[in-house]
């Protein structure tokens, strides 16, 4: 029996050591040059090439880079090495850092300054948002926020819940916007999304089953406006074009 003990101690103590060998290290660097998804591919490029390195985890809002790594063949610096001069080089990076982002939604359903008024409101809540400019004439919002409290998707879900249908706003000309009225049963499909991003010419789609909408970005030079309706009917979606929107704002100020 004691050998027994003895054997099985030796066995824990093998298991223990061997575990403690292949325990997997991580490091998190900013990258403040890291803004696409090409510029991730390319930093993954390099870094795959360390032996050791076993995974890499990427955060744009951020711009962040996780490492995992076995600490037995390799470290943070040689890790670092490879970025180190370039437009990639890496810098510290800590959760309790201020990492301030500013995007664009366009919300065609910001009607006017009541709608405004409600989005602002619905922002302020979420904990990270740094500044809110809505611009009712073109319906339009431009959000600053802190991107270690918070993100695009966090943003975007708060304005579904209350009613809007936020998709991404560029300023080039050759990108246009569509806004659909959806059965709110199909708005509540994400299988539909991913067949909408398949469109050619499709950059982001959200659709919005409280209010029963459907918002696209799309290039102009790519897909014409008739023919992306077309498109979307054919997936089976029953899309159409809303009435002109009366404001009931403007119509009470009138009386």
């Amino acid at each position: 029996m004691k050998k027994l003990n003895s054997f099985l101690a030796a066995l824990m103590l093998m298991i223990g050591t061997s575990a403690m060998a292949t325990t997997t290290d991580s490091l998190t660097m900013r990258i403040k040059g890291m803004r696409c998804d090409d510029c991730a591919h390319k930093v993954m490029d390099r870094l795959t090439k360390i032996n050791g390195v076993e995974d890499i985890q990427f955060n744009l809002e951020r711009r962040t880079a996780t490492v995992y790594f076995d600490g037995s063949k390799t470290c943070a610096d040689s890790i670092k090495a490879p970025l180190i001069g370039t437009r990639y080089n890496p810098t510290s990076y800590s959760p309790k850092d201020v990492i301030i982002r500013g995007f664009g939604y366009k919300v065609e359903d910001m009607y006017c300054q009541n709608c405004a008024n409600r989005l602002t409101k619905c922002l302020e809540k979420v904990d990270g948002v740094d500044s809110i400019a809505p611009h009712i004439d073109k319906q339009y919002v431009f959000i600053r926020y802190d991107a270690n409290k918070t993100c695009k998707d966090s943003i975007r879900n708060a304005l579904l819940g209350v009613g809007f249908t936020p998709v991404n706003y560029y300023t080039s000309k050759q990108i246009s916007w569509a806004y659909y009225l959806v059965p709110k049963e199909q708005a509540k499909k994400a299988e539909l999304l991913n067949e909408m991003l398949a469109i050619d010419g499709v950059d982001d789609v959200v659709m919005n089953p409280l209010r029963g909408s459907m918002a696209v970005t799309y290039d102009n030079k790519t897909v014409k406006a008739e023919d992306l309706l077309k498109q979307i009917q054919a997936l089976g979606i029953k899309a159409k074009l809303p009435k002109p929107h009366v404001c009931e704002e403007k119509t009470q100020k009138k009386k």
